[in-house]
This record gives C-alpha cells, sequence and structure tokens, in this order.
C-alpha cells in the first residue's frame, strides 16, 4: 500500500504497522511518500520525529483522536447515488447521537422510511467527523475523513447511506473547512494548517494559501461523493473560509467534486446578504436565515441581538418573494436557532402550524430541523465530551459568559444535557405530521412564482391554486385550494 504524507518540517517520517517500522523518504512540496504492506483493517501509526500520531488524513480512528489509525478499503461500498434534483429538495437536518436513543446510524436507519413517506427527499446529516470523546454536535472534528465510531464508524455511515438510497432519499452532510477543533496539536506537528492571517470565532483559521492544505479540503469532500456515495454536501458557515488567492478554494472544491459526479448538490451555510456560494463559487444552494429570523420574531417578539432588524410582516413577505427561490435554503427550525439558544428550547406549541405552513408555502427549499413535524418538545442543547480538563472547563465557562444574563444554562460537558436532547417519539402530534404531510404534498403541485399581500398583521399568499392567510395576532393559519 502507497502512503503519501504532508510534513515539510520533519526530519523523518515512517509508518509503523503490525510493530515494524517503515521510513518513507522526503519527495518535492514537503511530501513524504513510501510503502508498507498494510491492509483493510489493520492498524498503525505515522511517526514524525520518532512521536507516534494518527494519520492527518486518517479514514478510521475506531479508538479515538488519541488512537491510531486504521486501513479502511472503501472499494467494499458499491453505494449508486440517487441525486435528488434541486427543484424538489426538501432537505430533514438530523444529529446522529441525538435522533435516536442508541445515537448510531444503524438506529437511524429505521426512521428513513418515515421522513420519505412524509415528502422529504433528503436527509442532511450533521458532521460525522471524529472528535474528541462520544458526545458532541460534531463541528469540532479533528478527523475529517473518519467517520465518528460512537457512531458505528464508516461501514455504518455507508449502510446508513445505502439504505436511505433504498428509501429514494438522498444524503447530504454536513462538512467543515472553517476550522478544526481544539485538541489538533497532532495536525499541527505535520505542518503549517493554520495561518493568523485571519481569525475566526471557533478556532485558527485554516491556510488555504497552501496547496496541500487546499488538497486536505478538496480531498475530503472528494472521498464523501466518490466512496460513500453522498448525493451533497453542506458547507459549514463558509464565511470563515478565507482565501486571498484568485481562485477561491471552495470554488476550487466545486469543480473538483462535480469532475465526479456533475449532479452532486452543493449547499452553503453562510453570513446574511453574501451570496459568494451561489454567485461566485458555483454553489447550488446557500442558507438564508432572514426568513427564519422574520417569522420568528413575528412570533416570539424576542429582539435581541441580530434579532433586532427583523419581525415585521411586510419584511417576511419580502423574504418570500425573494429569487433564485430554489437556491435559498430557509426554515423554521435548525440545529443552530434551536440549540444556541440558553437553554436549547423549541417553539411553543401554539406557534408550530404557523410556522410550517409558511415554511412549506414558501416557494424557497425548505429544510426541516429532527423532530418538527411531530412537534418534538425535548431541547436540542449545546453538548460536549472534551477529553482535556482545560478544554472542557473553557468550554463551560464560555457557554455561561454566553448566557450570563439567562440564568442557568445546561452544563455543556454533562452527558445529562446529552441525554436530554435526544428525541422522545412516545407522544408525537399526529395531527401536526398530517398537516405537514399535507402542505409537502402541496407543494409538489405548486409553481415556484408567488403572490404576497400584507394587511396588518395578516399575510396573504398565492401559489398557483392555493392560498395561505397567516394572521400573526391569533397566530391561526389556513391554507386554502
Amino acid at each position: 500500500m502507497d502512503f503519501e504524507v504532508w510534513a515539510p518540517a520533519a526530519s523523518s517520517l515512517a509508518v509503523r504497522l503490525n510493530g515494524d517500522e517503515h521510513a518513507l523518504a522526503r519527495d518535492e512540496g514537503g511530501f513524504w511518500r513510501g510503502e508498507a504492506p498494510a491492509r483493510h483493517g489493520d492498524d498503525y501509526w505515522v511517526v514524525v520525529d520518532g512521536v507516534e500520531r494518527p494519520d492527518p488524513a486518517s479514514r478510521w480512528q475506531p479508538d479515538g483522536v488519541r488512537g491510531p489509525s486504521r486501513v479502511l478499503d472503501t472499494a467494499q461500498f458499491d453505494l449508486e447515488p440517487v441525486r435528488p434534483a434541486l427543484e424538489e429538495l426538501v432537505l430533514y437536518e438530523l444529529h446522529v447521537g441525538t435522533f435516536t436513543q442508541e445515537g448510531t446510524l444503524d438506529a437511524a436507519i429505521r426512521h428513513l422510511g418515515a421522513l420519505a413517506e412524509l415528502g422529504v427527499t433528503a436527509v442532511e446529516v450533521m458532521p460525522i467527523a471524529t472528535f474528541p470523546g462520544t458526545r458532541g454536535w460534531g463541528y469540532d472534528g479533528l478527523y475529517t475523513s473518519a467517520p465518528h465510531e460512537a457512531y458505528g464508524g464508516p461501514e455504518a455511515f455507508a449502510r446508513f447511506v445505502d439504505a436511505a438510497h433504498d428509501e429514494g432519499l438522498g444524503v447530504v452532510l454536513d462538512v467543515v473547512y472553517n476550522h478544526v477543533g481544539p485538541g489538533n496539536e497532532t495536525l499541527r506537528a505535520f505542518g503549517p494548517y493554520f495561518t493568523d492571517r485571519h481569525e475566526t470565532f471557533w478556532g485558527d483559521a485554516l491556510d488555504y494559501s497552501q496547496r496541500a492544505v487546499r488538497e486536505w479540503a478538496i480531498q475530503n469532500a472528494e472521498l464523501w461523493v466518490r466512496d460513500y456515495g453522498v448525493d451533497g454536501l453542506r458547507l459549514d458557515a463558509v464565511h470563515a473560509v478565507f482565501d486571498d488567492s484568485p481562485h477561491h478554494v471552495l470554488a476550487e472544491l466545486t469543480e473538483r467534486v462535480r469532475a465526479i459526479e456533475p449532479r452532486t448538490l452543493l449547499t452553503a451555510e453562510m453570513e446574511t446578504g453574501d451570496l459568494r456560494p451561489i454567485e461566485e463559487w458555483g454553489h447550488d444552494a446557500q442558507w438564508a436565515d432572514e426568513l427564519h429570523h422574520e417569522l420568528h420574531v413575528l412570533l416570539t417578539e424576542e429582539r435581541e441581538g441580530y434579532y433586532a432588524d427583523y419581525g415585521s410582516v411586510e419584511g417576511l413577505a419580502e423574504q418570500l418573494r425573494r429569487k433564485p427561490a430554489e437556491r435559498l435554503i430557509v426554515c423554521s427550525q435548525n440545529h443552530d436557532q434551536v440549540g444556541n439558544r440558553a437553554v436549547g428550547d423549541r417553539p411553543a406549541t401554539d406557534e408550530l402550524r404557523l410556522r410550517a405552513a409558511v415554511l412549506l408555502f414558501a416557494p424557497q427549499t425548505p429544510l426541516l430541523f429532527m423532530g418538527e413535524e411531530y412537534g418534538e418538545r425535548r431541547p436540542f442543547q449545546f453538548f460536549t465530551d472534551h477529553i482535556d480538563p482545560s478544554i472542557a472547563e473553557a468550554t463551560r465557562e464560555g457557554r455561561r459568559r454566553e448566557f450570563e444574563f439567562s440564568g442557568d444554562v445546561p452544563d455543556p460537558q454533562a452527558r445529562s444535557t446529552f441525554e436530554a436532547s435526544k428525541l422522545d417519539r412516545s407522544q408525537p402530534d399526529e395531527e401536526l405530521r398530517a398537516f405537514y404531510r399535507e402542505l409537502l404534498d402541496l407543494r409538489r403541485e405548486l409553481p415556484r412564482e408567488i403572490e404576497v399581500e400584507v394587511d396588518g398583521s395578516h399575510l396573504r399568499a398565492r401559489r398557483g391554486h392555493a392560498e395561505l392567510h397567516a394572521d400573526f395576532d391569533t397566530k391561526t393559519v389556513e391554507v386554502r385550494r
């Protein structure tokens, strides 16, 4: 098996496999190359200047971020993509660890048929890259090509993708290229992955002026599409992916992924008002949080922070008119808008029908958050399992400071915070679920064009033969055909 590792500052590099060490030779561009008799399932270390470290491009970390890497032969996966069309896209965001009581990919499979029956066309899976500990949102991954072992690891993810495709569902995977989680000393030992020319809210910015760092991200995207047959990627917080080169790394990523499969869906999370993903980088769609903000403030009158500029019926009407509609992803709930609240609380029950109707009548591409279709009442809280005590305490303290005026916030490191966030399907609101199903059936009949009128607190929208009537004073809604 051929090995290639980027470690420009190393003076020696080897692969340790089955007790034997196989030296790699320095080549151009800071790469080290060589062969070792590795087979699928073999554990190995990369030895950098005498220190054993996991492979920064590891595809399998069965013992977590501090254990050896394991060879994975992805040729065993024979996965045919579904490739749902953008015009028909209905996304359903889920977090593997809290979607079921078991918190695994295999357990999630049994619920896929119900999502297809509801009218969902693709599941959007929050990040599965290996991160410290066993529980977390996934945005602090360290080994971005290795599906998290607590969820079942690489083979379980392949089974999940295959099962989704059997139900006619696409799989969109959430990937993070704006930062790497805390505890990334191993990655730093291999090369200058980071830069101080830019800053992100979550950690040091990745240095995409380095060709090898660009390849680290782009080849990761290629892996999911080529080897796991995922139908699309959701790129997290791309406003924090900094690249000063003439050809932005995310535009290059788009081209490389499309060369493997031209129909791959590429979507992005971007700050409001910035349309670079769809206007410059070739992405199919991007998150458009403005509709959520208008709808949320109208219903709750919460106007703190970034909500201050939202909350008018006219503003909501303007969002419903936005074009290109199919390239703007809208929601009523998502992991951020629920989970980044002090206690991760869901919207009030008297808002749910109105929220659903506005979201699914909108001509933009809808995204549902797990559980909203039946009125899930459990929260989705911020939880972590950092194995470094100093990082764990810093995370606790940061959460306390962020919500110091909101009273007690759940300890993100406590297992109880994670357990409290698991879906509880024992008392579903079947009328609400039927309402979602009815609305999703209806939207497939309707043209993309919309007419919207505002009269005080009342909003009227028309698409084809259907009309939406929403009253934000009484929080009532009616869909007429």
